[in-house]
């Protein structure tokens, strides 16, 4: 018997290209259903049960930080809201909110296959990338709203990342350019762009201020990089984790909770090259306070994570990224630095590849 392969990317497509064909046949029938009711009711207009005002999708559980505060306020507003979630162990479902529906619809395709089909006055998520892969903008939804979970660019997501959305929840003013840079030059409708603030960072600063005060005796040093090529972990690896195991000094690694999806032989290597080292640990928590809180220092390439660490415990951090490949990312497409690299020289110190080599006096 011959076995195909089928890569993931083709894989990708022909999904895509089966759902838009099932979704298409399914709202042509869903109008037509609607028009044969609508003749035989005398011609009274026809309300869809299906339909909902709100629908709020969370990729799992981390994203619990940035949409806790927006439950709340829901649920003090009394507007009913229904909240679809990835990880059958998200928070919410140790709520007891009134207004709020919350419901487990899977993950991957099977999600995607669910949200496809959607039917509400609104949609709000902070899964970007909508009618680009897999994820495509449901007939049945009339507003598409996406909120920003870092304070970064809103141009550092992957090509085409906010390109299909009506709208976008700003974390602050800086970010509204660059988008309306893109929307001119690809000729895609202007969208509304509202400054919201960063909802996750009230949650994260009520949480460190119940952490213990207690410090530890060893000086630690959290490496916290971002995901893909450009990724500190990804691109330099032994390269500079080596040295800083030799330091002897306390090293925390926490991935990208990204990479542990798609960088996961990476990840594998390098957890077994360092499993005699009694002063390296790996972070797979889904929450990353505890190593931020036990960190002297960090080191960071691009991570939206550098202003966590700044905004909430004010320390001083480390970052590399000299090497920063933009093609895969909307800033690309942006003649302009992005804010992210304008402002990290005026509050972090830039770490060469150079140094590695010395990078305890560095430290």
């Amino acid at each position: 018997m011959l076995l195909q392969y089928i890569d993931p990317g083709t894989g990708s497509m022909l999904f895509s290209v089966v759902i838009g064909l099932m979704t298409m046949l399914y709202f042509v029938g869903k109008a037509v259903l609607i028009r044969l009711k609508f003749v035989f009711s005398g011609g009274r207009a026809v309300i869809s049960k299906n339909r909902v005002p709100l629908v709020i999708y969370s990729e799992g559980k981390r994203y619990w930080n940035v949409f806790k505060p927006i439950l709340e306020a829901l649920e003090h507003m009394e507007i009913r809201t229904v909240f679809y979630t990835s990880s059958e162990d998200d928070p919410v479902f140790l709520e007891h909110f009134e207004y709020i529906e919350s419901e487990f619809i899977g993950q991957g395709n099977k999600a995607f296959t669910r949200l496809n089909f959607l039917e509400a006055d609104v949609c709000l998520m902070t899964t970007p990338g909508l009618n680009v892969y897999q994820l495509k903008r449901s007939r049945g939804v009339r507003h598409y709203s996406h909120i920003l979970h870092s304070v970064d660019d809103a141009t550092g997501y992957r090509l085409f990342g906010l390109d299909y959305f009506d709208s976008v929840l700003l974390s602050g003013d800086y970010q509204k350019a660059h988008i309306r840079k893109l929307e001119e030059q690809r000729g895609i409708p202007r969208k509304e762009l509202i400054v919201v603030g960063c909802p996750y960072l009230d949650v994260l600063k009520e949480k460190v201020a119940m952490l213990p005060k207690d410090r530890h005796d060893n000086f630690t040093v959290l490496v916290a990089p971002s995901w893909g090529k450009s990724g500190i972990l990804s691109r330099y690896g032994s390269s500079l984790l080596d040295p800083l195991v030799d330091t002897g000094y306390s090293i925390i690694v926490r991935p990208h909770p990204q990479s542990w999806q798609s960088e996961q032989e990476m990840l594998k290597n390098l957890e077994e090259r360092y499993t005699s080292k009694n002063n390296l640990e790996w972070d797979h928590r889904n929450e990353n306070l505890q190593s931020l809180s036990r960190a002297d220092i960090m080191i960071s390439d691009f991570s939206g994570v550098i202003f966590d660490y700044v905004f909430l415990f004010d320390r001083p951090f480390l970052y590399v990224n000299n090497d920063f490949d933009a093609r895969p990312y909307d800033a690309y497409d942006v003649d302009e630095q992005p804010w992210r690299f304008r402002v990290l020289p005026e509050i972090g110190y830039p770490l060469q590849e150079h140094d590695f080599n010395h990078i305890g006096e560095v430290l």
